[in-house]
């Protein structure tokens, strides 16, 4: 259906009880809800907020357009967790309910202060002409989960030389003063990010853009994220309009990351290149928090903007991919998935063959939601990989191609597809006689780990409800294979 701007723009609170149940059982039919994956009850999900650790608790909130698939306006809602695995819904955090953020509670971040959970978000605002008019807003969690917005700004407009495509404030505490860095749009229509600064969360002072390597790098530069790991600073964003270059940014829009410490006193980053954070079909405006251990967890959206999705008919969309840690090797950026996750694994199978030429399948190796670890050790094939949510007629590929020196994930015959006019494939270049393959899927999903995080694929896939199989194959030559497989749920 088309949404009228007035669909758009209505309020939960202002729709009927009956008419809410009506959507969360057609919601609740759909064949393709997760698992093990945090969605929606209802509506659209999409960017990852406020993630955070407060009270003995991990604290993630998300974007949300509660009355159907589209991006109408937005709401926090709020889930946490004691592990990061099985998570809480806790409902609605934010309310757009005020002038402040009228039009919608836009993407921020979480930071704990004087005992309590501070989240800075941007609140979006349209005067009556439909001019945007964005500000930069606190609300506060206290001990017994009572959020209060404050109802004036702490930012209250777009500097000069800046557009209205001004949001999505990420904090964080440095040497007793709070930064926040927030994703921009110069004039000339350019994507660049701005810093702040504030003694106490309350008061904030404009301390300039920020001085990269890439000044003409896209259009706009969403969710931005800095943090250091082991000394090293890593800058995370979302820029909007890159061209495709080879195998690189052929999603509509992009997430990643450079390497280099930013010197908050003048506004500077000497950094490495810019890398794609994932090389799959469906992630974006990712967002980062520190455990009490120390470690560096990541979520993203597991979806894009501006993206028709086959839950759209069901009346929801999107969720977000499991935690990953983030950790710097050898210059590089590795994402695995969270220890935490292991408690999920159920029954435990194993298998090993040595493939020729062939496809093979194991007894038990089967499932809609599973974690499977497989290895090859190529010997002459050209290349190797498996096939997972097979039938007669559907199939999602994983292939080590050993000629071209690639991981390819083929997602063409992966079911009701998905945003064909970006392609059906996505790749990337591994170099490596093993390979191995960390998979999680799900109803209707797949996050692809390479070679211990070295490159990850996330993918939506929407497979029909009897895509059980999975295969193992070789092709051209030999390889060898070793498989362990987990079931999860059910």
């Amino acid at each position: 259906m088309q949404w009228t701007t007035e669909q758009r723009y209505t309020r939960i609170e202002d729709i009927a009880e009956k008419d809410l149940t009506a959507l969360k059982e057609k919601v609740d039919r759909s064949p393709w809800r997760q698992t093990y994956h945090i969605q929606p009850e209802t509506g659209l999900l999409n960017d990852p907020n406020g993630f955070s650790f407060y009270n003995g608790e991990y604290h993630l909130f998300y974007q949300w357009f509660p009355l159907g698939p589209v991006h109408g306006i937005k709401y926090w809602y709020h889930t946490k967790s004691k592990d990061l695995v099985h998570w809480e819904n806790a409902g609605i955090a934010i309310r757009p309910n005020d002038d402040i953020d009228s039009h919608g509670a836009y993407s921020g971040s979480g930071i704990e202060h004087n005992g309590q959970l501070y989240l800075m978000y941007t609140g979006n605002t349209r005067d009556d002409q439909w001019v945007r008019h964005p500000k930069q807003n606190i609300a506060v969690m206290d001990e017994k989960g009572v959020i209060e917005k404050w109802k004036t700004p702490v930012i209250d407009h777009v500097p000069d030389d800046y557009t209205d495509h001004f949001r999505d404030p990420k904090v964080w505490k440095e040497n007793g003063t709070f930064y926040a860095i927030i994703g921009a749009q110069r004039t000339d229509k350019t994507g660049c990010v701005v810093l702040y600064s504030s003694p106490d969360m309350e008061k904030w002072t404009f301390e300039g853009e920020i001085k990269t390597g890439l000044p003409r790098f896209g259009y706009m530069w969403e969710c931005p994220d800095y943090f250091t790991v082991d000394d090293q600073g890593v800058f995370i964003f979302s820029p909007q309009g890159i061209a495709p270059d080879g195998d690189h940014y052929h999603n509509i829009y992009q997430s990643g990351y450079v390497l280099g410490n930013l010197d908050v006193h003048t506004q500077t980053i000497q950094h490495s290149d810019f890398h794609e954070l994932d090389r799959g079909f469906d992630f974006y405006a990712p967002q980062t928090m520190e455990t009490p251990d120390g470690r560096r967890i990541m979520v993203g959206w597991m979806g894009l903007p501006e993206i028709a999705y086959p839950t759209d008919a069901h009346g929801w969309a999107h969720c977000l991919t499991l935690p990953r840690e983030i950790t710097i090797e050898n210059g590089r950026l590795i994402q695995r998935p969270v220890r935490e996750l292991q408690s999920l694994r159920g029954i435990q199978m194993e298998a090993a063959a040595e493939l020729s030429n062939e496809t093979k399948t194991f007894d038990s190796f089967s499932g809609t939601s599973f974690e499977l670890i497989c290895s090859f050790t190529i010997h002459d094939a050209a290349s190797c990989g498996i096939e997972i949510r097979v039938n007669e007629n559907e199939k999602t590929v994983i292939t080590y191609d050993a000629v071209q020196k690639k991981v390819i994930l083929d997602r063409t015959f992966s079911g009701s597809p998905v945003s064909t006019d970006y392609g059906t494939v996505r790749s990337c270049h591994l170099d490596a006689e093993c390979v191995t393959f960390q998979l999680f899927v799900d109803s209707s999903s797949l996050e692809l780990f390479v070679n211990d995080g070295l490159d990850v694929f996330t993918s939506r896939i929407f497979p029909s409800d009897d895509c059980t199989g999975i295969r193992f194959f070789a092709s051209g030559g030999r390889a060898s294979c070793r498989a362990v497989k987990w079931t999860i749920g059910g």
